[in-house]
């Protein structure tokens, strides 16, 4: 079951002749659905691909299936208003070296019906905790093993990153505003270096998945073109 999250292996990828991104209307659609999308990012920033699904569509399958394929550090993008209310700090409060500046929490695990907090089965019910608007402080303990991370207000339109378009996408579908994300990397027998997916190599992944492909770019173009008509 690992191997199948919300679709099978596409039995019919596409043949491109070159490269192109998947319509947003779809995307969203499908982000809703509870499906993952994979976003690229620039590629004069990381040029890194992630796997993003709703933290309240976490399933145990989802969750294993997304550790195998990416580099296994869970991440989950909320709102800093969310954090401070779960009491939830920041890893380093003041000079964040990070290149990007990203914003890094303590980690947390989920009290109830968890164990160790590692498995995909204990991060995916923290996922789902970190998604319910009636979740306490009380409910997590910390250090854990789902790294929260903090979006910056104004989202995409004011850093594009991963972190902010995993929240964009929830307020975007109405969903909570949690999300799931992991950077995509080669396997091992593809690459032996371990490297990350880039642009292409994502696209082949997405297609053989049957998952919808966008980046932080085509998200932040749509949210000024809606803002601006509003």
């Amino acid at each position: 079951m690992a191997d199948k999250p919300t679709s099978k292996l596409n039995p019919s990828p596409p043949v491109r002749t070159e490269f192109s991104f998947d319509p947003i209307e779809n995307a969203l659609q499908a982000y809703k659905d509870g499906e993952f999308l994979v976003v690229m990012d620039d590629e004069s920033r990381e040029n890194e691909g992630d796997l993003i699904i709703a933290g309240c569509h976490s399933t145990t399958e989802k969750m294993a299936w997304m550790i195998r394929h990416t580099s296994g550090i869970i991440c989950i993008s909320l709102p800093g208003e969310r954090l401070a209310e779960l009491e939830i700090s920041m890893m380093v409060p003041e000079k964040n070296q990070d290149r990007h500046r990203t914003a890094n929490t303590v980690s947390v695990d989920y009290k109830h019906g968890t164990t160790t907090g590692i498995s995909a089965h204990d991060r995916s019910l923290a996922a789902l905790a970190l998604s319910c608007p009636t979740t306490l402080p009380s409910d997590f303990t910390r250090p854990g093993h789902l790294l929260p991370l903090r979006a910056r207000p104004g989202g995409v339109l004011t850093r594009r990153g991963h972190t902010e378009t995993a929240v964009d996408l929830c307020r975007l579908t109405g969903l909570p505003e949690a999300g799931v994300l992991c950077e995509l990397v080669n396997d091992l027998d593809d690459d032996i270096q371990g490297g990350m997916m880039r642009r292409d190599q994502c696209r082949q992944f997405a297609d053989k998945w049957g998952l919808k492909m966008i980046s932080v770019e085509i998200l932040a173009e749509l949210r000024k073109k809606n803002e601006q008509t509003e």
